[in-house]
This record gives C-alpha cells, structure tokens and sequence, in this order.
C-alpha cells in the first residue's frame, strides 16, 4: 500500500489551514486506498499547542483520511533554516517508507519543496491542478493559463505541490475511520544541513485580511471601481460572505490597490470555489490567474465584456448597483 506524506502548512494562529485537506484527499488515490501521512515541522519537540491542535485534528477531521500525524523536529533552529526544514522532511519520508510528498503551492511550499527536490535529485511537479499520485500524473497550468498539460514523472519519490483550494476536500465514505496516530520524529543534523540561508525577521501586513490565495471567496475590482475608497463596497460585501477583495491588474496599475490584491498573470494565481469579478474586463491575462476557479460570476456594463465568454453566471449592470443590492439582501 503506497505511503504518502502531506507537509501541513500552518496559519499565523497555529492552526491547521482549511486547504491543507484538499492535498489529503488527493493524496488518498482514486480508491482511497492509500495511507496518509501528515507532518507539521515544528519549533520545539515540547509544543503543547500543536500537539492540542492535531488532537483537535484527529476528532474534528479524521473523516479526511489520515492514518497518521508526525510533528518533526530538529536539534538546529527548524523554523527559520529552510534548508534543515527540507532535511528534515527527507529524513522522515526515508524513515516513514513514503512514496511521496505533497503540499500546498504557497510560498513557504514552493521554497522547501523546490529545496527537497534539489536533495534527493527528483523532478518537481509545482502548482498542479490535479493530481494521481498511484499513477504519479500531475496536471499543471501551461502558457499563462491558456492550457493544462498533463505530465508523467519519471521518479521514485513523487514531489508535488498543489494550488491552493484546486482539489476539493472530500471527507472518506467511512465514518467509522479511527484518528490519526501522534508520532514525534526528530532529526539529529549535521552542521552541513543548516545551510546558508536563515529567516531572521518575518514583516507582516497589519492589515487581518484573509489571503486571497487562500480564500475560499473572492470579489475582485477592476478599473471600474473607479478609485481606492471604493473598495469599500466590495469589503463590506465580502465581510458578509466570508471573502476575500482582490484586484485586477487595471486597478493596481491606477493605483486604486495594492499589488498584494492583484489576481492574474503578473500578479496571484487564485482556485476559490467562488469568483465574482467586479468591472473586471476578463482579459486573458487576468484569466490566467483565476480560470480554475470552481463558478465564476461576471458583473459588467459592458454587454460585450470577454468576461460573459468565461463566467458561469453573468449580470449586465452597474457594480455600485448590484454589489449594494447584494450586500443588502446579505444582510
């Protein structure tokens, strides 16, 4: 039976993120017969409070499929040397027996798993919108999001990442499965394993938005809103369904956003389960960074807009008309 390791990513609270459970149920296979490894690298081997979130793991969202829950750790400063993060993580797949590791396409993601392929010499396959592990296929966003291609890997040990909320999280059809097993894994490393590279300050927006890469909805505005303080009608808006606000690349250029908000080609590439682009043209460049969105709604005066040739509903109308009214009947 195949073993495979899912690298859980943690949010700024300690808490497990939603959209690690998309990777799970990938990494169960087609017939969920695999066995699910998750590992959380952690700071200390004392840590209380991760050990009181993967119980809340285990009886909250065993349902998911995981067999069993490593917490790493290390006799060097883990969290900020992401090369003996990556070390790490290897020495617990070699320990474990997986035959592959999978994650989340986010920033931390693509910079320890990028450094896990380099160290055991195996192709990478990053930011997939799906994924068989027993086949070891990945399927990836190609040429600015105008196409998928679907690639085997010539690997022994799978490494993959996946965007960010393209794998729907599916619960297994036995509710009877058990919790996952706590297991402590520690690696004793070599200086050379420290590696050059240490994070000596984390900076961070004051800001307490949800991150539009993790959202599970998003309202985005594009040139029409016309400047920054209306922004507002979307926030409010979002407030109401738990979204996130983002922006096209118009907006940011005018100045009405900043670029931490744009969504497309050179901006965040985003997978929500709901898109609603507001005055947003749909280029295809601001497409390529939201087409796997799971419903797009499009809303736009302009009849015309290549917007309605993408979305899955359209409203032909004015945004400071129709979010208002949405907002109220939110309310």
């Amino acid at each position: 039976m195949p073993k495979i390791g899912v690298l859980m990513e943690m949010s700024d609270g300690g808490k497990i993120k939603d959209t690690n459970y998309g990777v799970i149920t990938a990494a169960r296979g087609k017939d969920n017969s695999n066995e699910v490894y998750a590992m959380i690298i952690d700071g200390s081997a004392g840590n209380d409070a991760v050990k009181a979130d993967f119980a809340a793991f285990n009886n909250d969202f065993c349902c998911y499929g995981v067999n069993k829950a490593i917490i790493i750790t290390a006799n060097g400063d883990l969290q900020n040397s992401p090369d003996l993060q990556a070390s790490a993580v290897i020495a617990a797949t070699k320990e474990y027996g997986l035959n592959a590791i999978l994650g989340l396409s986010s920033a931390s993601g693509r910079d320890i798993f990028a450094r896990i392929a380099a160290n055991l010499d195996e192709p990478m396959a990053s930011d997939c919108v799906a994924i068989d592990v027993d086949a070891k296929i990945a399927v990836k966003s190609h040429f600015s999001g105008k196409t998928f291609a679907t690639i085997q890997l010539d690997c022994s040990t799978m490494i993959a990442t996946i965007r960010p909320n393209a794998i729907e999280a599916v619960k297994v059809a036995d509710s009877s499965v058990n919790a996952a097993n706590l297991e402590n894994f520690t690696f004793n490393a070599p200086t050379s394993d420290f590696g050059k590279v240490k994070r000596v300050e984390v900076k961070k927006g004051t800001s307490g938005k949800i991150d539009i890469t993790e959202a599970p909805i998003i309202i985005t505005g594009g040139r029409a809103i016309k400047n920054g303080e209306n922004y507002k009608i979307l926030e409010e808006c979002a407030a109401l369904l738990g979204a996130a606000v983002g922006a096209s690349r118009a907006a940011v250029d005018a100045g009405y956003a900043p670029h931490s908000m744009q969504v497309g080609q050179t901006g965040k590439t985003v997978s929500p389960k709901l898109y609603i682009a507001c005055g947003v043209s749909g280029a295809v460049q601001h497409f390529a960074g939201m087409k796997t969105s799971k419903i797009i709604v499009g809303i736009n005066t302009d009849k015309d807009a290549p917007i309605f040739s993408k979305c899955d509903y359209g409203i032909v109308g004015d945004i400071f008309e129709v979010i208002p009214a949405l907002t109220k009947a939110l309310k």
